[in-house]
């Protein structure tokens, strides 16, 4: 009968054979041969199956991360998926002048590497609409009755407490942050507001709230807050990866005698609203200032902040320079505009005797407003009628005095103090008017170019207003571009113009400016900003309960793929382990072998069984 035999390099006591008849005999190989055996396998299984996951895990992404990161942020659409323990979640709310929104943020649980920020994203409902309400009027409009703020604020809490998770409301941090409507009140009456809230919204809510998480912000804050979520959506917070980086070299604040250190260069907030103008940036080296009185100011526009969890770590330590212009916004610049008009020309007639603008068929000649359309400015009860003449070269020579610039080093508007600016290797996104200037009526928004944008705008307000209205009513221009944009479209783009280059000395050549409303797809609020500085320690949280678990020797799951090195010398010295292990029984087996042919010489001599037995 035919008879296979397998052997190997192991102990001539593994060797065993198959037959047909005889298959059963590998279950007579003892106990110890099948585990080391098993042993062995699963050793080489799990080296098989890490080297897969870890391949396909950091192989591809590393190849490709920067690819799936920037494409993860743009097609950023999916439903939030509230089933996933490992999600957490923040609430921000913006109590503004005219409203207050509710933002509903959104997080995975933090990767473990400190230099790392949260991945906070807005919350989807399961239409993948954001989870954003808005209600009006501003919380300043309870300035006399603040016992009625809980309820004024409750049906956003509610509206926020449907789409979180119940089990996760207690851990979810909630922050009711107030803006321009609440600083203009008398300190008492923000007080009273604030104390009605932090009394309430514990009772009926079960967030994370605490004194700290309602406050009335700072101009400055907020710029901050909208420096800081511009840039973590552009992904300026993380690692330099590859050599097309635009980089920077920065002084850490308080660091100064260290070498300077390389990371991403951010990128400048320039943002134009109706009232207010405000500009934001990094000042990554140590600025020095004309005189003491400059250096004063200058402590109440430069921000220092660490974004990072861990204060000890310095490579998210920023330096910001933000500087808010109250009466600089487009409506606001206009009506100072008008304003001066008035007081000017009623004060030349008084003189002169005449009637400049007092009359449809005498008006006032504005070169500020598109050729040949008719406005009227309504003061004290008086009417000036105005003209446009359509001439964007005169407009800007005649609201440069608005400037307010002065002949000091280093200043903007107003004669504000403003660090200087490497403009060759900066970067800003023009937000608001910025856009709406450049792309409503004349619809090139995005990269700034000042030549191409002087000339449209030239053309535009040298074109009459019959022929503009004709272009409006064809739907040439924005779907929401309204008569109203059109009229003060001339003014708004000298307007900005002069803001821009003049106030903020920015270049005439200067070509990196993108003109914007939404980054990614997505409009990017100071709340992004403000969860993002407010829960920066709470990575930290994570990693210390990660490394107490750790500590805490239970093997769970699959975690080894998250420690590859972690896992891949455990594995070594497993497999050494096996292979000592073998020798060892290769060695008692080549003993046992000698004292076999020792005892079997004897027994040649003719000694005893029995000597030999006390011999071995």
């Amino acid at each position: 009968m035919g008879r296979i035999g397998i052997s190997c390099l192991f102990p001539a006591s593994w060797h065993f054979s198959i037959s047909p008849v005889g298959c059963p005999r590998i279950l007579n190989t003892n106990l110890r041969q099948i585990i080391v055996i098993s042993i062995l396998a699963a050793a080489v299984s799990l080296l098989y199956f890490s080297v897969v996951i870890i391949r396909n895990k950091y192989g591809r992404l590393s190849r490709d991360k920067k690819f799936q990161r920037y494409l993860a942020r743009v097609t950023d659409i999916e439903a939030t998926d509230t089933n996933n323990p490992n999600v957490n979640y923040g609430i921000v709310v913006d109590c503004g002048s005219s409203g207050s929104r509710i933002f509903v943020y959104c997080w995975p649980r933090h990767n473990g590497n400190p230099h790392d920020l949260l991945d906070i994203r807005q919350m989807r409902d399961k239409n993948r609409k954001p989870v954003v309400m808005k209600i009006k009027p501003g919380i300043s409009e309870f300035a006399t009755s603040p016992e009625k703020v809980s309820d004024y604020i409750s049906p956003l809490l509610s509206f926020a407490a449907e789409h979180i998770p119940r089990a996760k409301h207690k851990e979810t941090p909630l922050y009711i942050l107030c803006t321009a409507g609440m600083r203009i009140l008398p300190e008492s009456q923000q007080k009273a507001i604030l104390e009605d809230l932090l009394t309430d919204i514990p009772v009926h809510f079960d967030f994370l709230f605490s004194d700290s998480h309602a406050e009335v912000i700072s101009g400055k804050q907020e710029g901050v807050y909208a420096w800081i979520g511009i840039n973590f959506v552009l992904g300026r917070f993380e690692h330099i990866e590859d050599d097309e980086e635009a980089v920077v070299e920065v002084n850490i604040p308080g660091s100064e005698s260290r070498e300077a250190i390389l990371r991403k260069r951010t990128a400048g907030i320039l943002d134009m609203g109706g009232v207010s103008t405000q500009i934001a940036y990094e000042v990554p080296k140590t600025v020095s200032f004309a005189s003491s009185q400059q250096e004063e100011v200058a402590k109440n526009l430069l921000a220092e902040f660490n974004l990072g969890c861990d204060v000890h770590q310095t490579e998210h330590v920023y330096r910001v320079y933000v500087a808010t212009f109250l009466g600089f916004g487009g409506n606001a610049a206009r009506q100072r505009y008008e304003d001066r008009i008035f007081a000017s020309t009623v004060q030349k007639n008084r003189l002169l005797g005449k009637q400049t603008g007092l009359a449809p068929d005498t008006p006032f000649l504005d070169p500020c407003l598109p050729l040949d359309i008719k406005d009227e400015i309504q003061q004290n009860g008086q009417t000036m009628y105005l003209r446009g003449t359509g001439d964007f070269d005169l407009c800007r020579e005649t609201i440069q005095p608005f400037m307010n610039k002065t002949n000091e080093t280093q200043t903007s508007l107003n004669g504000v103090y403003q660090p200087p600016i490497h403009f060759q290797n900066s970067e800003f996104y023009g937000f608001s008017e910025f856009y709406y200037c450049t792309e409503d009526v004349l619809r090139m928004g995005g990269d700034y170019n000042a030549a191409t944008f002087t000339k449209a705008a030239k053309d535009y307000c040298a074109t009459k207003w019959s022929i503009l209205r004709e272009r409006f009513d064809r739907g040439l221009y924005a779907s929401h571009a309204d008569l109203h944009r059109l009229k003060y479209q001339c003014f708004k783009s000298a307007w900005m113009f002069e803001v821009f280059h003049r106030g903020f000395s920015f270049p005439v050549n200067y070509k990196n400016l993108k003109t914007a409303l939404q980054v990614y797809d997505k409009e990017v609020q100071w709340t992004l900003g403000a969860i993002l500085y407010r829960t920066r320690f709470l990575p930290l949280r994570d990693i210390q309960q990660e490394t107490f678990r750790a500590s805490h020797a239970h093997w769970r799951g699959f975690s080894f793929v998250y420690n590859h090195y972690l896992f891949s010398g455990c594995f070594l010295v497993v497999v050494l382990s096996i292979l000592l292990y073998l020798l060892r029984l290769r060695r008692i087996h080549r003993r046992t072998l000698r004292s076999a042919s020792t005892a079997t010489l004897w027994l040649e001599e003719g000694l005893p069984s029995q000597k030999i037995a006390g011999t071995l």
